[in-house]
């Protein structure tokens, strides 16, 4: 018999509408009325400026490692701005500026990254999962949140952030294998950043993009300059409106680049070149943003002053929060709480109430340094 061809070639479609050097393909361009600009860019800078806030936040040691989102901006905007608030966005760890947006207070962040559980508790009424550690492990909550919503009948999309580093863990391929399976309303959302940590691209996959991955769990993926807040907020756009309309799962591979460090306790200077950081330094997308609005005539005057005010305000609310109850850590842990850790409880909590006294014979350490924090006081400022 002879050889059928069973899937013709594949083509996977790459969007950009406002590139680097300020062209914009204008048949492309997205209807966003004035004041949706308006609001995407004040988000886009205020993500933008909280990150420079908290860099120099943790090399004081007042909060602890974190992930910056530099350069990263559009890819979390343009995406997160077309979901409603009943829809559901799930998390990795770098989305601060899209966690902004949700309604998470900036001191309850801050407070996340000072070690308190109480800063990743979404508010009741809030349809977000918490800041994810482990690489890829959200992915299969999403798809089951998404599930849960057809099953219910809600007319809920949900969005579920990962990194290019996700795209190798089978989480992430068990994920895109159910929702394809179920065909349930999600979106999933990488930011391909260009490094895993220390890893490239090119050491994680042979495939020529990561989008493509999509079409072997027999749903749509596309490719953006993810440097391009109008290219990706018309991907999510189409991806959400399919979803929502019953088509299914989207995969949107955003290209970006993370112009600072992995976390505030990387040194990318080890495994990438200054050269390299400079020629994405000209695609950033606060820069691109600004000149389209300008042209526009939508910039607002003194928008960062008034940005770095209301992260300042922010940041005296969190420095002034009570500490939290040390008790909580026993709890959540069990159903029913072991017979040793009743005992090590109620030995913390009279210590409490004592004032925590120490025996005669305990020794009492010296305090432990945040993690990532510098010791020498050129950090300080």
């Amino acid at each position: 018999m002879p050889r059928r061809v069973l899937e013709p070639q594949f083509a996977i479609e790459h969007l950009s509408i406002l590139d680097s050097d300020g062209n914009l393909d204008t048949a492309l361009e997205p209807e966003i009325p004035p004041d949706g600009l308006k609001r995407l860019y004040r988000a886009m800078l205020l993500g933008r400026r909280l990150d420079e806030r908290m860099v120099r936040l943790q090399r004081q040691g007042r909060i602890g490692t974190f992930a910056p989102i530099k350069g990263q901006e559009a890819s979390q905007m343009g995406s997160v701005f077309t979901l409603r608030p009943t829809d559901w966005m799930v998390p990795s760890f770098r989305e601060t500026a899209a966690m902004i947006y949700r309604g998470w207070p900036i001191e309850k962040m801050l407070l996340f990254f000072a070690g308190y559980l109480e800063g990743g508790r979404p508010a009741p009424d809030q349809h977000d999962l918490p800041v994810t550690i482990p690489v890829a492990t959200q992915v299969p909550h999403a798809v089951g949140l998404a599930y849960a919503a057809q099953y219910r009948g809600d007319d809920a999309v949900v969005m579920v952030y990962f990194g290019d580093g996700a795209t190798s863990e089978g989480d992430f391929h068990e994920a895109l294998n159910f929702a394809g399976v179920w065909h349930v309303p999600i979106v999933f959302l990488c930011q391909n950043n260009q490094w895993a940590i220390s890893v490239p691209l090119k050491k994680q996959t042979h495939s020529r993009t990561l989008a493509q991955k999509a079409l072997a769990y027999g749903f749509p993926g596309i490719q953006v300059d993810g440097n391009d807040v109008l290219a990706v907020y018309a991907a999510s756009r189409e991806a959400v409106e399919r979803a929502r309309a019953g088509d299914g799962p989207t995969l949107i591979e955003c290209v970006t680049y993370r112009l600072g460090v992995h976390t505030t306790a990387d040194d990318p200077t080890k495994y990438r070149s200054e050269e390299e950081v400079k020629a994405w330094e000209q695609k950033d997308p606060l820069t691109r943003f600004s000149q389209y609005l300008q042209k526009k005539n939508l910039l607002e005057e003194r928008l960062e002053e008034q940005i770095d005010a209301e992260i300042a305000a922010a940041v005296q609310r969190f420095e002034a929060m009570a500490a939290a109850d040390p008790l909580t850590m026993f709890d959540h842990l069990y159903a029913e709480l072991p017979p040793h850790l009743q005992a090590e409880r109620e030995e913390l909590r009279e210590r409490l109430e004592r004032g925590a006294p120490r025996r005669a014979d305990e020794e009492v350490p010296p305090p432990l340094p945040m993690r990532g924090q510098r010791k020498t006081s050129r950090w300080q400022n």
